[in-house]
């Protein structure tokens, strides 16, 4: 094996490793007098704003791209 492959062996190995150690993880304590957490918020009007933004955007973009070529 060449050192090139060593070394691209070596890397791998320690980014599976990292990952290995940082899926290690302790739960919390379950505590019976807390009420459970709320559950998360709703994805409502704020994607289809961005969209709408998107949209205008990339509308906007073609249109001068179509301007500049004719």
């Amino acid at each position: 094996m060449i050192i090139q492959n060593k070394k691209i062996l070596a890397s791998i190995l320690f980014v599976l490793i990292s990952f290995v150690c940082v899926a290690q993880s302790v739960p919390e304590p379950v505590d019976a007098n807390r009420p459970p957490p709320p559950p998360g918020l709703p994805i409502d009007a704020g994607v289809l704003v961005v969209a709408g933004i998107g949209l205008a955007y990339g509308a906007s973009k073609a249109l001068k791209n179509n301007k500049a070529k004719g």
